[in-house]
């Protein structure tokens, strides 16, 4: 035994010697276990258990529970504190507390971290460093627990290149001495079991790299943080919730997307409505699980789908730049209350996607970017790993663990929050190396091509895995290129989502519907092109948020003319929209017509609503859902060339299509006819499949949606005369710049 000297210049044995002692003091031990808690050692007059617990600030520490019914105290052995009690005689090593003396009254007593085994098993590990533990979030993060027959929290961190990593939070005056973690070896995994800490405890990792840099990290597998610009994170536990949404979970499996209706509405939540009134801030979860739900329902759409809502420290990103992958954003209120609004979606029968964002993440320096002082998360090439247009990350999908977190947080959001689908952002800039990058500014792949393999392998494993554990649910892929498969099984050789935004498509419609409808003749292609490819994928037909910002105007706005014709113009996008093959998403405000720009920090324009042309584009809309999720016709063979008939396209001088839908039943047919002119056409002549009286469902030029209602008084019987290589026809009154929806009732 070695004596030191203490601050106060007294003399104390210990049985470690100051070469012992300085890495641990100074935060340079790797394995803190090594010297800390209950140890046997061998004095001079036998064996004994030595006691040690490194406490900076304590005054005294009085060691329980190993002898009954005494105290045994710790006396200091370095002025930094740590503090030794050594008992002789051999001694069975379990949990023991501390009673320790910080000044503060009453004195505080708790169990000492360094008494506890660890927790997680050598299958737990192995399966992480495979990247094939699914279920990681059960695992790596903060969750309260209950070890060795002791409550407390159990925290564990992936920092393979980490020579420290600590626990720091105001449970231990963010003092990365006072909480070391245990190693676990190669599997580059830190973890530590804190017994009586629990929920709402704020808390991050200080990592101390290879160069001695200490880092202060928030946790990459967080369940809560603070509200931004705070970013520490916040013990909670996500099992706490009533879920009551049974039915739908039970029922979800035996439904097959592919063949229902998808009216999807996406929203920002945090500028769909605000408390203008109240410093203009934005509903929380609970109240949007009042006012936006009753909402939806009124008119007609049977999807939310939500901008990111992991958390993310920019309003400006939208929850597109994620900090917080596994953490529900805070802006909204703490995650059981998005677990309601979820609840509450499925208990009024609506579906709910959120956005998910593997691409690439924010270079905020609290989070994932070279988290252990080594490229972790990210490749260390910027080449590689740099995300230009939007300055941020790419992560690496070729090392396990990276691909094992971002799978098991798709896998999370569905289990956790009961999500019936993730839109996945970006999928084109994961498919390509050279995805917006010159010559020389990317890296191609072991065979010299342009793909990332990596990411390929990613995506499909994402899939196939969310399919078989979440059978019902959809992913959407937001692709821009003509990449093949993307809505392939992956076992047929595709990539496995279920649909696929139709960006060509939106991009395509409004470019032609902002053209002056004289001009119009000239681009009818533009109409057409995509009917070309419309059943190579599983298609969504989006008009999104990323179309009503930075300068490109509102729906509204984009249509030419005067606000009549603007107006009516839009109902016949609309209108076109939900007559093509593919499932439907519109962006929030464009239903009723706002004039501005989505702005992030502003309600939608509701007061528009006063208005009769506003009034009447949201209550088309709302007919447009009932007819869409009430015609099989619509939906039920959306991606088989047999649900789709063009009846004309050609007649480009006059600016008319007309097309049928059909179902699996013979008798569910639609006719749909446009006229993208502002020039009424009377006494058009229409091909048509069947005889009989063919009912007027819906005329976009309706007075009641804010039109001139020329149109056909509610129906038309069908000619025994053949036109458009149909055997029947009729002849229809067009309005300008209108829709008419047509359906057989029958001789």
């Amino acid at each position: 035994m070695e004596e030191i000297k203490t601050q106060n210049d007294e003399h104390f044995s210990t049985t470690l010697s100051p070469r012992d002692i300085k890495p641990l003091i100074s935060g340079e031990m790797a394995d803190p276990f090594a010297l800390l808690g209950a140890h046997p050692v061998v004095l001079d007059t036998g064996p004994a258990l030595a006691v040690r617990a490194l406490l900076p600030g304590a005054r005294s520490v009085v060691v329980l529970d190993l002898v009954p019914d005494q105290e045994i105290p710790a006396p200091l052995v370095d002025e930094h504190g740590l503090f030794e009690a050594v008992l002789p005689g051999e001694r069975k090593i379990f949990p023991y507390r501390l009673k320790v003396d910080f000044g503060t009254d009453p004195i505080p007593t708790f169990y000492d971290c360094y008494s506890f085994g660890p927790v997680l098993t050598e299958d737990d590990l192995y399966l992480f460093g495979e990247g094939n533990f699914y279920e990681i979030y059960e695992k790596l993060g903060a969750h309260m627990w209950q070890h060795q027959g002791i409550m407390g929290t159990f925290f564990a961190v992936w920092a393979p290149s980490a020579s420290r990593v600590s626990v720091v939070g105001d449970f231990n005056q963010w003092d990365g001495r006072r909480h070391q973690m245990r190693s676990r070896g190669s599997s580059g995994v830190w973890e530590l079991f804190v017994p009586h800490l629990g929920a709402g405890l704020l808390y991050k990792f200080e990592i101390r790299t290879q160069n001695g840099t200490l880092l202060i990290k928030a946790d990459p597998f967080a369940f809560r943080f603070e509200e931004r610009p705070k970013t520490a994170a916040v013990v909670h536990d996500l099992n706490s919730f009533a879920w009551t949404d049974h039915d739908w979970m039970t029922s979800r499996p035996k439904q097959d997307p592919l063949c229902e209706p998808m009216a999807i509405y996406e929203v920002h939540l945090g500028s769909w409505r605000r408390r203008v009134e109240e410093d203009n801030r934005w509903l929380t979860y609970q109240e949007a699980a009042k006012e936006l739900i009753s909402y939806v329902k009124e008119m007609g759409f049977n999807y939310i789908e939500f901008l990111p809502l992991a958390e993310h420290p920019f309003d400006g990103s939208w929850g597109y730049q994620v900090t917080g992958y596994y953490a529900a954003t805070s802006r909204y209120g703490p995650p059981d209350d998005l677990m309601y609004l979820v609840n509450s979606c499925h208990t009024a029968g609506l579906g709910v996607i959120l956005d998910w964002v593997p691409a690439h993440f924010p270079k905020d320096a609290y989070a994932l970017e070279t988290f252990d002082g080594t490229h972790l998360y990210e490749h260390a090439d910027p080449r590689q790993g740099t995300q230009q247009d939007w300055g941020t990350l790419i992560f690496n999908y070729g090392r396990n663990e990276v691909r094992n977190f971002l799978v098991a947080n798709a896998l999370f959001w569905f289990d956790k929050y009961h999500i019936d689908g993730l839109r996945v952002d970006a999928v084109a800039a994961m498919l390509y190396l050279d995805y917006s990058r010159k010559e020389g500014e990317w890296v191609p792949n072991r065979y010299g091509g342009r793909e990332n393999l990596e990411a390929i392998d990613f995506i499909k494993t994402f899939n196939a895995k969310v399919y078989e554990r979440f059978p019902g649910v959809v992913t959407i892929a937001e692709e821009s290129t003509a990449w093949p498969g993307v809505t392939r099984p992956v076992h047929l050789g595709g990539l496995g989502f279920m649909f696929k935004w139709n960006m060509g498509w939106m991009h395509d419609m409004l470019s032609f519907m902002s053209k002056d409808p004289v001009h119009r003749h000239y681009h009818m292609d533009n109409l057409t092109f995509a009917l070309l490819y419309a059943f190579h994928e599983n298609f969504i037909l989006p008009l999104s948020h990323d179309e009503v910002v930075h300068g490109k105007a509102s729906l509204l706005s984009k249509m030419p003319g005067d606000d009549w014709q603007k107006f009516a113009n839009l109902r016949l996008l609309l209108g076109y929209m939900y007559g093509e093959p593919g499932k439907k998403t519109l962006f929030m405000g464009g239903e009723f017509g706002q004039w501005r720009e989505w702005d992030h920090d502003q309600s939608l324009q509701w007061d528009l609503l006063q208005y009769e042309s506003h009034e009447g584009l949201q209550r088309y809309v709302k007919d447009l859902n009932r007819i869409y999720v009430s015609e099989p016709a619509l939906y039920e063979i959306d991606y088989d060339p047999s649900g789709f008939e063009w009846i004309d396209f050609r007649d480009t001088d006059s600016n008319i299509v007309s097309f049928i839908r059909k179902g699996k039943a013979p008798d569910q047919i639609l006719i749909f006819v446009f006229n993208f002119t502002p020039v009424p056409r009377m006494d058009y002549r229409i091909g048509a499949p069947q005889p009989g009286f063919y009912k007027e469902l819906i005329n976009s030029d309706s007075t009641i949606y804010g039109g001139s209602n020329i149109g056909m008084g509610g129906g038309i019987k069908a000619e025994s005369r053949h036109w458009h290589g149909q055997p029947y026809s009729f002849s229809l009154h067009l309005p300008p710049l209108g829709m008419l929806i047509l359906k057989p009732m029958g001789a």
